[in-house]
């Protein structure tokens, strides 16, 4: 399903409408000829990554449907902001509504360019390792299909989209289970989920250190081990245990808990195939935006 035919989004773009046009825009509804055509250039004033062609225009849309806007190259999802200040597109429609809407738009957008650019920031910084940056659920409530968009303008990876569409069992889900029996109870709880007639996209299971790897690298059903918080040094060994046991290609590692652009590059150099991000959606910085009436 595309973004444009996504309900949550409409309703999203409503909401935030709602609350800031209320009964009406006061102060552009002082202007004489509010009605009268007018243009704008849309600018991006901070290098970064673009997202958001598809979400301007319904945001402009549900503020009056004739509104125009014409994008520019750099107004691509995933194009590069190298020079700002760098215009994104040409906006043309009534001038009170897009007035009303502009403030609407630009957060929507500046949210999605920060998001994306920091994106891009993990993904370069882990270029040539084979490592894949994905996202995690922790993102803004409400936002979730449009900070996942975001991720992927920036050149990431999504992960699950919810609890509904993969398996993911964490530490909280196996407390009390010792690690000598690790490999029989999750054996147990695939057989349920296999019984249930469940189809995950994925099924994952979170390691806490290297000897629970060693034993759920015994259990065939697994797609994904989830290193959480493990040093370079024990990401390294689970790698060893997992290649020894001829399981690379058949079974992924993927590490998370903690990473920054500063040590993201040691960790995709252990070998692991797959590292998630939190900070991608709930730490990534606003990029400035701009809409000048021409």
């Amino acid at each position: 399903m595309s973004l444009a035919d996504d309900e949550t989004i409409s309703q999203l773009i409503a909401l935030a409408k709602r609350e800031d046009l209320g009964a009406g825009d006061l102060t552009s509804g002082l202007l004489p000829r509010a009605g009268a055509v007018a243009d704008f250039r849309f600018l991006a004033r901070q290098r970064g990554v673009f997202a958001g062609c598809e979400i301007a225009p319904r945001v402009l849309h549900a503020y009056d449907p004739s509104i125009l806007i014409e994008w520019s190259a750099a107004g691509t999802d995933g194009a590069r902001i190298e020079s700002p200040p760098t215009e994104l597109a040409m906006i043309r429609g009534p001038l009170g509504a897009v007035l009303s809407a502009e403030r609407v738009m630009l957060n929507f957008l500046q949210r999605l360019c920060g998001v994306a650019t920091l994106a891009q920031a993990f993904v370069d910084a882990v270029s040539g390792t084979g490592a894949k940056i994905l996202d995690t659920r922790k993102t803004t409530p409400g936002w979730r299909t449009l900070e996942k968009y975001a991720v992927r303008c920036g050149g990431g990876r999504n992960h699950r989209a919810g609890l509904f569409d993969a398996v993911l069992i964490k530490d909280n889900h196996l407390i009390g289970i010792e690690t000598y029996r690790l490999a029989g109870a999750v054996f147990e709880m695939l057989n349920a989920l296999s019984a249930s007639g469940a189809r995950p996209a994925f099924i994952e299971v979170e390691a806490t250190d290297v000897a629970q790897v060693e034993e759920l690298l015994k259990v065939v059903g697994i797609d994904t081990i989830l290193l959480d918080n493990f040093s370079i040094e024990a990401m390294r060994e689970a790698v060893r245990l997992r290649d020894d046991v001829g399981l690379r290609g058949k079974v992924s590692l993927e590490a998370s808990g903690g990473v920054t652009l500063r040590t993201v590059r040691a960790i995709a150099e252990t070998g692991v195939e797959r590292i998630s991000v939190g900070a991608l959606t709930h730490s990534a910085t606003a990029i400035d935006l701009s809409l000048e009436r021409i």
